[in-house]
């Protein structure tokens, strides 16, 4: 999920000046750029957050202030290498271990039981197919591994491969290394945590880490839902991609949408975000609960 909010400056970020500032021409022009290769939408409310996540890359290209790195970026050679890094700059992403548990509960108590009766029986004659469209930090198809090791666990192991995607290169780098903030992993459950989380022997150290079978179930790569066409399986059983619509402007849904929707086999679910609605999209969908659609 975008975070809309204003970080504190990182360390040996250059600090702002009274004068450090995007003009708005130039505040213009880079939301442009973004929504154009993110498809993420930049009002001018969000004026001052671009800002303080811009004077983050400063340092790192040895520029003086923000109309120098506008200059390099608009008006000079430096989008094509900087493109990637001024959309992770505007991409904070946040999660959590087991948000929005319906759909979790729905997933394992419905979803898999119907997914099974098709033929092929995905989780038995060929794997279960999970993607995570919008994967952040990783919380997500975590969730969804430690899940399904709990099947395995309790004697009903279901054959599965799980993906997961983002735009953003660093939270996908967090999401390999599996470490997070103990206070991220708040939600998952005590057996759970118990199994699946290993904590710091320094008591100073506020942080787990996955243990590794849970991180060597889930395959992670960078992908930008914009791209005309994404490296992904055509035949998923399962799409989590949640709060991320939000951020986009309805043609953009509806075209993102209909591309999911491509590589979701029929009879296949998909999660949005309790915040999200995709209704008069004409989707080949059927909804089956709160922010959860079944492929016709």
């Amino acid at each position: 999920m975008i975070d809309a909010d204003v970080p504190p400056l990182a360390d040996g970020a250059a600090p702002p000046s009274s004068r450090d500032g995007l003009s708005h021409r130039d505040f213009s022009r880079l939301a442009a750029i973004i929504e154009t290769h993110a498809g993420i939408r930049m009002p001018p409310t969000k004026r001052t957050m671009v800002e303080g996540r811009l004077r983050r890359r400063l340092r790192r290209l040895d520029l003086p202030d923000l109309n120098a790195y506008c200059r390099h970026v608009l008006d000079g050679d430096g989008l094509e290498s900087e493109l990637v890094d001024l959309i992770d700059a505007v991409t904070t992403n946040k999660t959590d271990f087991f948000r929005e548990i319906d759909h979790f509960r729905y997933l394992m108590g419905t979803a898999i039981p119907a997914l099974s009766r098709l033929p092929h029986h995905p989780g038995r004659d060929r794997p279960l197919k999970i993607w995570s469209a919008a994967c952040s930090t990783g919380a997500e198809p975590y969730t969804v591994a430690m899940l399904l090791l709990e099947q395995e666990r309790a004697g009903m192991p279901i054959r599965h491969e799980i993906i997961a995607t983002d735009i953003c290169t660093e939270a996908l780098a967090a999401a390999r290394l599996g470490v997070y903030p103990a206070e991220m992993a708040r939600m998952v459950p005590e057996p759970f945590a118990s199994r699946y989380l290993m904590r710091s022997r320094d008591p100073d150290d506020p942080t787990v880490r996955l243990v590794p079978r849970v991180r060597q179930s889930v395959r992670f790569g960078r992908l930008n839902v914009m791209e005309p066409a994404y490296p992904v399986p055509t035949d998923m059983d399962v799409i989590f991609f949640r709060n991320i619509l939000i951020y986009f402007d309805k043609t953009t849904q509806k075209k993102v949408l209909e591309k999911l929707c491509g590589h979701l086999r029929p009879g296949g679910c998909l999660f949005v975000g309790h915040s999200e609605t995709i209704t008069n999209m004409d989707l080949p969908l059927k909804q089956a609960g709160s922010a959860i659609f079944i492929r016709s």
